[in-house]
């Protein structure tokens, strides 16, 4: 008797596409969900919402992300063209008594919900003032994605350049964000065990009230931030959710609520 197992069919040697998971058309449906597209909307769900949502939008597309890449579909670093030229946003609409939640790709919208606020939060001023994310809640957001993640030289410099931007100063404040992480970049250069090392939790929880000034993030905020994180990278890359896109997608909500 012949051991030959019959081939699966041909589908399930593809990825993954959007097409599969939302009702989107054109060149998007066609693409595969690729690992940073999940990360840039998991940064830009915690930028938003504070947290990612269970089952929502984001965590859907990581499972999809994985299962592309466990099969050697996609890289761990890839990203889709649409998503990282045409961008992956999350919007947040105020309405007295509820605000809507917007998630898009492309330009095409692939999730959207209400949930209800308190009637008294709908203060008066503009959306962009009330809503804009500042540079030391971006760091916050990457703690939320990325914590558990060593700190090593790249996070440190990204750290400190995001400090400077919020804080406006080039001195380090001794015991600040930047000097924490610069620290903590050190120790774990030079820890071999994995669990002695310092996190990036460690460092960038509740990095607003650990900042002494902030500022909401701009788009040259974010260069600074990307350019820093490049330069000290041996690769020359930055992570999909590290500390520079966690600015970068800040920036880009600040700029999309402001338009």
């Amino acid at each position: 008797m012949s051991q030959e197992q019959p081939r699966r069919p041909q589908e399930e040697q593809e990825p993954v596409k959007y097409g599969d998971l939302f009702n989107v058309s054109g060149n998007l449906a066609s693409k595969p969900v690729a690992p940073q597209d999940a990360a840039m909307m998991q940064t830009a769900e915690t930028l938003v919402l504070g947290k990612t949502q269970k089952g929502g939008v984001a965590a859907v597309m990581q499972s999809a992300a994985t299962r592309n890449e466990r099969a050697g579909l996609v890289r761990h670093d890839e990203a889709t063209d649409v998503a990282g030229i045409e961008v992956v946003i999350v919007t947040e609409t105020d309405v007295p008594g509820q605000r809507i939640i917007t998630e898009s790709v492309g330009g095409q919208v692939i999730g959207q919900y209400v949930q209800p606020t308190p009637v008294a939060q709908a203060a008066a001023g503009g959306f962009m003032q009330q809503n804009a994310i500042t540079i030391g809640e971006a760091l916050e957001a990457s703690a939320q994605t990325a914590g558990d993640r060593p700190v090593d030289q790249s996070d440190a410099a990204a750290i400190q350049a995001a400090e400077v931007r919020a804080t406006g100063s080039n001195v380090i404040t001794p015991g600040g964000l930047a000097a924490m992480a610069q620290s903590a970049a050190a120790h774990n250069a030079a820890t071999d065990r994995e669990q002695d090392k310092i996190k990036l939790w460690d460092v960038l929880s509740g990095a607003t009230a650990k900042l002494p000034a902030d500022k909401p993030a701009t788009r040259q905020d974010a260069e600074g931030v990307v350019s820093a994180e490049l330069r000290n990278n041996p690769d020359m890359v930055t992570r999909p959710d590290g500390v520079a896109a966690s600015v970068t997608a800040a920036a880009r909500l600040n700029e999309n609520t402001n338009k």
